[in-house]
C-alpha cells in the first residue's frame, strides 16, 4: 500500500482493509500498554482543512505525533488556494515538503485534483461525497464488538450523506449487511450503490435502501446515524428538519433492533434531532469509541502509506 492514495473506501480491496484494521488493532492495544511506535520519525503530514474539524485535525495530529513525526496545519488563510493558485500547483508544491497529505475539502473533485498532481499519498480527510477515514474507524468499532464483520447487521437511519456512502462500501467489501432506511430523494447516489450491491454479491453481503427505519433496524446490531443538516447545507435545514422528523434515533427505535445492538455516530452530534440523549448515553452507545478509534485506524493508515507497514 505504500505510496497510494486513499479518496473512497472502494480504492481499497477487503484484503487492504483487514490489513488496516489488523494493523490500528495492534497499534491501540500496544499503545495502551504503553509501548511506542516511533516509525514515522522525520516524517511530516499536510493537513489542508477548507473545512473545520475536532476529530479530524485531533485525531491526525496525535496519530502522528505518536508516531514520531509531525503534522502541519494548512487552514484557508494559510495557503495561496484563496489567492488564485490552483490545486494542481499547490499539489505539486506540497508534494516537495510533505510525506503525505490529508485533505478535508467541500467538493470530492478537488480531492481528486489533489491526488492527481501529488507525488505522495493523499488521503481523503472528507469531502461532500466520501468519508473513508470514519469509515475505517467504523469498521474497527463494529469488529471490535462482535469479533467479526461478515455478517453484522448494520442499519443506517437518516440522510445518505458521505458517511452512509463509505460505510456502504466498507461494508459491501468486508461482508457486513447494510440496510439504510432514508428519506425519498435523500438515498446514497444510485451509481454508488449499484457498486455496493455488486461488491455485496462477491462477499455475501445483502445491500437494502429503502425508507422506514423500523425495516431498517430490525434484527440490526449496530444502529448508525449522522447529522440531519451537514456543513454546506445551512440553507437547507428547515426543509431538512421537517423531512427527517420521523428518522430519529430514540429508545423506541433501538428497542426494534436485536437486544445487543450497539449505536454508532460519527459526531458531532445534534442531540434531540437525529440522536436522543438517552441513546448516545445510554448502554447501547458506541460513540465514543468509535471516536477514540478514529486515530488507531488513521495512525495504521499512515503507516501503510507512507512506509508500507510495520
Amino acid at each position: 500500500m505504500k505510496g497510494k492514495h486513499l479518496l473512497a473506501i472502494h480504492d481499497l480491496s477487503a484484503e487492504e482493509i483487514d490489513f488496516i484494521l489488523n494493523l490500528a488493532d495492534r497499534l491501540k492495544r500496544e499503545n495502551k500498554e504503553g509501548k511506542s511506535h516511533e516509525v514515522l520519525h522525520g516524517k511530516t503530514l499536510g493537513m489542508i482543512f477548507a473545512k473545520p474539524s475536532t476529530r479530524t485535525r485531533v485525531s491526525f495530529e496525535t496519530g502522528m505525533t505518536q508516531l514520531g513525526g509531525h503534522a502541519i496545519y494548512l487552514g484557508m488563510n494559510d495557503l495561496q488556494l484563496g489567492r488564485g493558485e490552483t490545486i494542481a500547483d499547490t499539489a505539486r508544491t506540497l508534494s516537495r515538503y510533505v510525506d503525505a497529505i490529508m485533505a478535508r475539502l467541500f467538493k470530492h473533485q478537488e480531492a481528486e485534483e489533489l491526488a492527481k498532481h501529488s507525488s505522495v499519498p493523499v488521503i481523503n480527510g472528507l469531502t461532500d461525497l466520501h468519508h473513508p477515514c470514519q469509515a475505517l474507524a467504523d469498521l474497527m468499532t463494529i469488529r471490535e464488538r462482535f469479533g467479526k464483520l461478515r455478517g453484522v447487521n448494520v442499519a443506517w437511519v437518516g440522510d445518505g450523506n458521505n458517511v452512509c456512502v463509505s460505510l456502504l462500501e466498507g461494508c459491501s467489501l468486508m461482508g457486513a449487511n447494510f440496510r439504510a432506511a432514508c428519506p425519498e430523494g435523500y438515498e446514497p447516489p444510485e451509481e454508488i450503490v449499484r457498486w455496493a450491491k455488486g461488491s455485496a454479491r462477491k462477499s455475501g453481503a445483502i445491500v437494502e435502501i429503502q425508507p422506514e427505519p423500523e425495516k431498517a433496524v430490525k434484527n440490526a446490531d449496530v444502529i448508525y446515524t449522522d447529522v440531519w443538516v451537514s456543513m454546506g447545507q445551512e440553507g437547507e435545514a428547515k426543509k431538512r428538519l421537517e423531512i427527517f422528523k420521523k428518522y430519529q434515533v430514540n429508545a423506541g427505535l433501538v428497542k426494534k433492533a436485536s437486544p445487543g445492538v450497539i449505536v454508532m455516530h460519527c459526531l458531532p452530534a445534534h442531540r434531540g434531532q437525529e440522536i436522543t440523549d438517552e441513546v448516545i448515553d445510554g448502554p447501547h452507545s458506541a460513540v465514543w469509541d468509535q471516536a477514540e478509534n478514529r486515530m488507531h485506524a488513521q495512525k495504521a493508515l499512515l503507516v501503510a502509506l507512507i512506509k508500507g507497514g510495520l
